[in-house]
C-alpha cells in the first residue's frame, strides 16, 4: 500500500485561505492525500496597539487574547479536516510566514503547497512583500496559488 502525497496548505483564518482550501478540495484533492494545515501566528494586533507602551498589563491582556484567538482558529482548522473527512494535521509555527511554510513543507516531505492570495497591489506588495510570492520563489516543490474569485484582475497601471 503506497502512502498518498502530502500537501501543505497555508491557513490564516482569512476568506482567502478558506477559498484556497475549498478550491483545492473541489479541484485537486485525492482521497489518499495527507493534508497539513500550517498556521503562522502573527502577533501584529499586540505589537501595533498604541496602549502597549503605556501599560505592561495591557500588553499581557492583548497577548492572552491573541493566544485565545489562535487556539480557536487551530480548533476550527482541526474540525474542518474532520468535516471534510481528510487525513492530516494542523501545525502552528511562529516565524515569517513564507519561510515557515516552505520549511514545514520540506520537513514534512510534502509534494505540493497550496496558498491563497490577498491580491495586494503592486506598490503594497513591493514594500510589504507577499507570502505567496515568497513561497513561489523559495519552495522546493510545486506551489498552487489560488486567487479568490472576488479579486479584480486589473493589470493596467
Amino acid at each position: 500500500m503506497s502512502e498518498g502525497r502530502k500537501v501543505v496548505i497555508a491557513m490564516d483564518g482569512s476568506d482567502y485561505s478558506d477559498y484556497a482550501f475549498d478550491w483545492f478540495m473541489k479541484n485537486v484533492h485525492k482521497p489518499s492525500d495527507h493534508v497539513i494545515f500550517v498556521h503562522v501566528p502573527e502577533y501584529h494586533t499586540v505589537v501595533q496597539s498604541p496602549m502597549v507602551m503605556a501599560d505592561v498589563t495591557v500588553l499581557t491582556d492583548l497577548w492572552q487574547e491573541e493566544e485565545k484567538r489562535i487556539k480557536k482558529l487551530l480548533e476550527t482548522l482541526g474540525q474542518k479536516m474532520k468535516d471534510h473527512g481528510i487525513g492530516g494535521k494542523v501545525k502552528s509555527v511562529s516565524g515569517s510566514p513564507g519561510e515557515v511554510i516552505c520549511k514545514v513543507a520540506k520537513e514534512e516531505a510534502a509534494g505540493m503547497i497550496v496558498s491563497g492570495t490577498r491580491g495586494m497591489g503592486t506598490i503594497r506588495r513591493t514594500f510589504l512583500g507577499s507570502v505567496s510570492d515568497y513561497i513561489i520563489h523559495h519552495a522546493h516543490i510545486p506551489v498552487l496559488v489560488v486567487r479568490h474569485h472576488e479579486q479584480k484582475h486589473d493589470h493596467q497601471k
